[in-house]
């Protein structure tokens, strides 16, 4: 490439390289199940620092302190979007402790730790403390899916990192202007005078432009095409405008604008969410291959014992410390309490923004300064790893997970939806039935199936179901639209490969069909819920049934002639199954079947005759004893 001349690359082969580096690290984590960040990180230090192929400022230049604030400033109006207040239900104290006790009181013990153990100036002390207020939505988000943890303190964790990721930014630009009034021998009036109107424009404009999106979207005033390019630009003049005012304002002002447009019950919320979603990762993937490929190796090299002694006391010290005396009081369990106490990992905003102040600190005249961006590399790598391989042992230990097995929810109720859940419950799997109809429900609650009566896209399934337990969704109402709405609506969420969705009438004729990207995939070989349930009124029996090295899969197909296999289980991993011909041969693998009734009533006699020669064996050795 042009690197190996010397000349280093161009803009357009810079942006390139640092897009597939950042997107290409992501998936691999997706598929190796590993946190992002860190595989990020490490494309970052392989391209910069190791091989030299791509050198920010000498590639980028200028461009790149302006490019890192504008992509903060999207991802933190992203994590304002996800601030809808109906979603927190009894999280809404917690959270309010972690803002309101838990950002200066993290400020203080982060700046005393950086003090008395990092050894460092009061000024760089001061300045990094604040930014140590922040933990990370973008990596608490996929941390949280991983370990799969029960709604409240995984509601507390996402939004802790939201809220205060600005709050942290906005306390070093307060603790910047102090050194500068220091440095510069003014009075504290003066540098209140200096930073409160610009925390207070910060929030108008973002309460005003967020408030003026609102009424233009309700009004129609923006064609509905326009609208992502419309709130996409608005967020960069709102960022640009705060900013001006205020170095660092303007992530509090895109942060409120967020807040307002999730709150306001907008139409077009979902697809504005969607957007700002996607953008958020190629904006997180290549913030982190910049700051990564950027970081000076003289400066780490710089870092002593002292340092690996305050990031061990940051994590082991300060967070729980921090965390328990905020929620000292609250609703919330002691377990609850803990694990929030020993989870906060840092991300992008912690390391954009520390380089940031690093810089204008040296400028001040604060040499050490200059460690605070090897620092907050350190930090966030040591906390990733740290928390993405031990916050699911961690929960579990606690009780504070929704099982080790995926779970799998089935929407709508019916005798098959019973029987299916019955069967997958005989080997542990989680299952949740929900119907809108409460009479649909009854044979479910009658077997002792969980089941949530409503409906599932409504707000109040956001706080009285455990998303989290369920990886897998079965649309087997006897509505096929609402099947299909259900099926198109949450695959984003959960992935469109663990979507399932039975069969609609009349789905075979061409003027009735639907385009592939709605609905979920086939199921049982093309039945309908109206088949599905005949079967069942006909006899037609579930069972599960274990392939081994002796049993396998063609030995199970002599065995259960006639028998439609519904789904797969291997470990932790549930595959429902479109036709007969996608089973494939595994030992260990357990097959959930419907069996037709005649092999059924047979299977019960061999049953019956196998526990009676079995009990006529124990029966005859305990007479040869006596």
């Amino acid at each position: 490439m042009a690197a190996a001349g010397g000349g280093g690359l161009t803009p357009m082969e810079a942006f390139a390289v640092i897009g597939v580096a950042g997107v290409g690290a992501q998936w691999l984590a997706w598929r190796l199940r590993l946190p992002a960040i860190v595989l990020m990180l490490a494309a970052g230090l392989i391209l910069g620092p190791a091989t030299g192929i791509l050198v920010p400022a000498r590639d980028i230049g200028a461009l790149v302190g302006p490019m890192v604030s504008l992509a903060v400033s999207v991802i933190l109006f992203e994590g304002g979007l996800t601030l809808n207040f109906h979603q927190l239900a009894d999280a809404r104290p917690a959270v309010r402790r972690l803002v309101y006790v838990g950002a200066p009181l993290g400020w203080l013990l982060s700046t005393l730790a950086l003090m008395w153990i990092g050894g460092m100036s009061w000024q760089a002390s001061l300045v990094f403390g604040g930014i140590m207020i922040v933990t990370g939505p973008t990596v608490i988000a996929p941390l949280l899916r991983q370990a799969r943890l029960v709604t409240r303190p995984a509601q507390v964790l996402q939004w802790e990192g939201i809220v205060n990721d600005p709050i942290g930014a906005l306390a070093a630009a307060l603790a910047l202007q102090i050194v500068v009034v220091a440095n510069a021998g003014l009075f504290w009036g003066q540098a209140l005078a200096r930073v409160v109107p610009g925390v207070l424009a910060a929030l108008v404009i973002g309460a005003l432009v967020g408030w003026g999106i609102v009424q233009a979207f309700r009004r129609h005033l923006v064609p509905e095409y326009m609208k992502v390019p419309v709130l996409f630009v608005t967020v960069l003049g709102a960022f640009a405008l705060s900013d001006s005012i205020l170095h660092e304002s303007g992530l509090l002002a895109v942060t409120v604008m967020g807040l307002i447009v999730a709150n306001a019950n907008l139409a077009s919320y979902t697809e504005l969410y969607r957007f700002k979603e996607h953008a958020t990762i190629l904006l997180v993937s290549g913030v982190f291959i910049i700051l990564a490929a950027g970081i000076d190796v003289a400066q780490l090299s710089n870092l002593s014992l002292r340092a690996a002694l305050l990031i061990a006391a940051i994590i082991l010290i300060v967070r729980p410390a921090t965390v328990m005396l905020s929620l000292w009081g609250t609703n919330l369990p002691m377990k609850e309490r803990l694990l929030i106490a020993l989870t906060g990992p840092r991300g992008v905003v912690l390391v954009a923004v520390s380089g940031i102040f690093a810089e204008r600190l040296v400028a001040e005249g604060v040499p050490d300064g200059a460690l605070i961006a090897p620092l907050a590399f350190v930090l966030v790598l040591a906390t990733v790893l740290l928390h993405g391989f031990t916050l699911a042992p961690l929960a579990r230990r606690l009780g504070l997970t929704s099982g080790d097995t995926p779970g799998v929810m089935i929407i709508g109720g019916s005798p098959f939806a019973t029987g299916l859940a019955q069967a997958l419950q005989k080997v542990e799997v989680e299952v949740l039935v929900t119907d809108p109809n409460r009479d649909h429900l009854r044979s479910a609650r009658a077997a002792g199936v969980p089941t949530y009566y409503g409906d599932v896209l409504g707000e109040a399934a956001e706080s009285n179901v455990e998303f989290l337990a369920y990886r897998y969704i079965l649309a087997a109402s006897d509505n096929d639209a609402y099947n299909t709405l259900v099926a198109t609506d949450i695959a984003p969420d959960f992935g469109r490969d663990a979507i399932w969705q039975v069969a609609r009438e009349k789905d075979d004729r061409p003027r009735h069909s639907l385009p592939n990207q709605l609905g979920g995939q086939g199921f049982a070989e093309g039945r309908t819920l109206a088949q599905l349930n005949g079967m069942i009124a006909d006899g037609w029996v579930f069972r599960t049934t274990r392939l081994t090295e002796e049993y396998t899969l063609e030995n199970w197909r002599e065995a259960r002639p006639g028998a439609v296999p519904l789904a797969t289980l291997d470990g932790g991993d549930i595959r429902f199954l479109r036709r007969a011909e996608d089973l494939t041969d595994r030992a260990g693998r357990r097959i959930v079947s419907l069996i037709p009734p005649e092999l059924a009533a047979r299977i019960r006699e061999e049953g019956t005759d196998a526990r009676l020669q079995r009990a006529a064996r124990a029966n005859a050795d305990s007479l040869a004893g006596g």
